[in-house]
């Protein structure tokens, strides 16, 4: 049997970096929170390769004398608890884990000077041996350089992502703690490029909305509620501004970012009944309790916590948001702007089919007269005793299809120009326009070949710039080759921008910049998780919800009926890309109980 030894400090070190360093983004929080809980007015944060080849932390905090340093370097040394009382915490970081584990398995540089000293110390760890040490020239505060990260641990070194993934992941990390301490300037630096510039004594809200989106501010409505010794604070997004992805939701506990599974569901619940089951809410919330009342030290990465009245919180939350929520539900929906009703209002009816539907009726001769349900196409006579009979112009109705032959029926009307009512031998069809469209151009585009995607696509006159974050530009780049299989033509313009050049004809007429929002959060969502094909459904999806007919389109007889039939030529015709049904049907037999005929 093999006898128990006590293993050595460096493997401890090293054992312990598994759970607090995972990757770059990791070490740069641990860093920017010991920055914060030591006072720092301004932090500068550099990256170069995304935090892969190095990153670098610096601030102007109280600075640590040579002997601090060493002991700084010792696993459980830690000047955030001066006492055993760990419930009472109230700083970031309070383990004593990080600096000793980051330096275990990187190049680790540290420099500090005390506010009063007149010089500062160095000292260099090369994968948790010491290297050099010496007297430094620099300002009180503090900076760290982390390079090589896992450069002699090759099995978790194979794990990283490419530098872009791993920039995306360090920026939200910096986005997170900037947004929670505005009263701290940060910058942050990726190369030779400044990606923020984000100065002290801004307001929250301000300070969040130049983080988060810039239309947040105009979109959202502010948080100040207190219950007992909770208080709740931030901004939450109007319901009609929302994204495809949970990816902008921003929770902190006293302060801490965090991602709690309470608080996720919390927000799910507040935002339950004025939100679609597919899109998520856009918010930033900071709440407060006693220390006692939350417990931080659950995961030495410190972003998972545990209430100790969880159900007291999330009532707390949920009905905070709602009746935060309910003045800008008012303000939506009873004041919204003439802009916004524009967008609303139906489409002109025209002589012509839809564009979206133009397809279907290609090779159609339009200049026959066509009659619409709304209006009455031959008089009714009454016999002797003033009874309705059967209609005049039987040669008219004998040209009509007979609903017996097709199985989703002929159409008859449309219900608040939403749903298409049709008749068939055995009872009624009540078709959702746009849920039924929208699967038919998903399955037109997947049906059609990269060949042809020139012909395909419509160029725009004028190519359209739209603003996205950086990271978003560099995943719609990655994709842009095969978004141009199917028509999608972009180019980066610039670090913040994507050019579209030209869209899908299926979509021709579609808003450019709300196209590619969407196509990115699915990307953000499940791009690294799924197959290249996959990945392609996802944003043909898209495409295809972009290009449909939607509510509100008032479609002729014609068009109902054109759209009915291709519905029963297409596959899965019978659910929309969502999940949600395309049509229901109501038997003849179950209309005639409604009557009491049966």
């Amino acid at each position: 049997m093999l006898q128990i030894r006590r293993l050595p400090e460096t493997l401890v070190n090293r054992i312990a970096a598994g759970e607090v360093v995972e990757r770059p983004s990791s070490a740069l929080k641990e860093l920017v929170e010991n920055a914060i809980d030591a006072g720092a007015g301004r932090i500068a944060v550099k990256l170069v390769e995304g935090g892969l080849a190095s990153l670098e932390v610096t601030d102007d905090g109280c600075g640590m004398t040579a002997d601090e340093i060493a002991l700084a370097l010792e696993r459980h040394a830690t000047s955030k608890l001066p006492d055993e009382a760990i419930e009472q915490v109230s700083t970031l970081g309070f383990r004593g884990e990080a600096l000793p584990s980051i330096a275990s398995v990187s190049r680790f540089t540290i420099e500090s000077r005390p506010q009063h000293a007149e010089q500062g110390w160095r000292r260099a760890v090369d994968h948790g041996e010491v290297v050099s040490e010496g007297p430094a020239a620099l300002p009180p505060g503090t900076r760290v350089r982390v390079e090589n990260l896992f450069g002699r641990v090759p099995a978790r070194r194979k794990f990283l992502r490419t530098p872009r993934s791993e920039y995306a992941a360090a920026l939200d990390v910096v986005r997170r703690l900037a947004m929670a301490r505005p009263d701290i300037a940060i910058t942050l630096d990726h190369g030779d490029r400044r990606i923020l510039g984000l100065q002290a004594g801004e307001g929250l809200e301000a300070r969040v909305a130049q983080v988060v989106a810039r239309e947040l501010k105009d979109n959202g409505v502010s948080i100040d509620l207190d219950r007992g010794t909770m208080r709740l604070t931030g901004i939450a997004g109007l319901p009609t501004y929302n994204r495809g992805v949970a990816d902008h939701q921003y929770l902190f506990v006293n302060g801490r970012p965090v991602k709690d599974r309470l608080l996720t569901g919390a927000v799910r619940g507040a935002y339950r009944d004025m939100l679609a089951r597919d899109r998520h809410a856009v918010l930033a919330l900071f709440l407060n309790l006693p220390p006692e009342d939350v417990d931080v030290n659950v995961h030495p990465a410190k972003t998972e916590v545990r209430f100790r009245d969880a159900a007291a919180v999330r009532r707390f939350i949920v009905s905070g948001l709602r009746q935060a929520l309910a003045t800008g539900d008012r303000r939506s929906a009873q004041t919204p702007d003439a802009a916004a009703m524009g967008r609303w209002q139906a489409e002109p009816t025209s002589e012509e089919p839809a564009a979206a539907l133009r397809s279907i009726f290609s090779g159609r001769d339009w200049s026959a007269p066509s009659s619409r349900v709304a209006e009455p196409s031959r008089a009714w006579r009454t016999d002797e005793g003033g009874v309705a009979a059967e209609p005049q112009g039987r040669a008219e109705e004998a040209a009509e299809p007979e609903p017996q032959n097709y199985p989703l029926g002929i159409a008859r009307g449309q219900v608040a120009n939403t749903y298409i009512v049709a008749e068939t031998k055995d009872g009624l069809i009540l078709v959702d326009q746009h849920a039924a469209h929208e699967r038919l151009v998903l399955e037109r585009l997947r049906a059609a070949g990269a060949e042809d995607a020139v012909a395909r696509s419509q160029a725009l006159l004028i190519p359209e710039v739209v603003e996205l974050d950086e990271t978003s530009c560099d995943r719609l780049e990655e994709a842009a080759d095969k978004l141009a299989e199917h028509g999608l033509a972009l180019e980066r313009f610039g670090s913040a921008a994507m050019l579209v050049r030209s869209l899908p004809h299926a979509i021709a007429r579609t808003d450019p910049a709300k196209l590619l929002r969407d196509i990115d959060d699915d990307l953000a969502q499940n791009g690294e998780a799924l197959l290249l094909g996959e990945k392609l459904d996802l944003v043909l999806a898209t495409m295809a919800c972009h290009g449909s007919v939607r509510a509100g389109r008032v479609l002729r007889v014609d068009e109902m009926n054109a759209l009915l039939r291709e519905m029963e030529r297409t596959p899965r015709s019978g659910q929309c890309n969502h999940g949600r049904p395309t049509w229901v049907k109501l038997a003849l037999g179950d209309v005639e109980k409604l009557f009491g005929r049966h």
